[in-house]
């Protein structure tokens, strides 16, 4: 059972976003894991730079302001508009 366990978690943490920005300034929050949210890294992005990010043990949420495409293994989501 436990490595059934270990297996969904890895799947889940080994997702990647990438985020293709539309316009300069498009800002990447990466939010941590555990007893309370706090932000870990931000990144400004400028129009026509693209930031490739994974969840990790320790990254539990991304949150992206500005006009931009974000594309998972869900499909793509345009922000922004």
């Amino acid at each position: 059972m436990r490595q059934v366990e270990g297996v969904q978690r890895m799947s889940v943490m080994s997702d990647y976003v990438v985020v293709k920005a539309l316009e300069d300034g498009v800002t990447v929050i990466g939010l941590t894991r555990g007893q309370e949210t706090k932000f870990s890294h931000t990144e400004k992005l400028d129009k026509g730079e693209v930031w490739i990010a994974q969840f990790t043990e320790h990254t539990s949420a991304i949150k992206v302001r500005g006009a931009s495409e974000i594309y998972t293994k869900h499909g793509k989501i345009d922000s922004g508009r």
